[in-house]
């Protein structure tokens, strides 16, 4: 996407950002990501950890997705 162009011409463009450049990254992560992620952690076996940030739930909830075949 150019400069010039409008952003609402591509409302997806820029949807996904790296977790690492969240501006608000560093805080609690959100009640919706620790539900989702308790449930994946179930699945996969894994412990729940709830002291993550947004930027770290992200991460693990990718990484979750993946393990249990729930991000195809």
């Amino acid at each position: 996407m150019s400069t010039t162009e409008n952003p609402k011409d591509h409302p997806t463009g820029n949807a996904e950002k790296n977790p690492d450049d969240w501006t608000t990254g560093d805080e609690a992560m959100t009640g919706a990501q620790a539900s989702y992620l308790k449930t994946l952690s179930e699945e996969a076996g894994e412990t729940f950890d709830d002291t993550l940030t947004k930027a770290e739930a992200s991460k693990r909830i990718d990484a979750l997705q993946e393990a249990t075949g729930r991000g195809k």
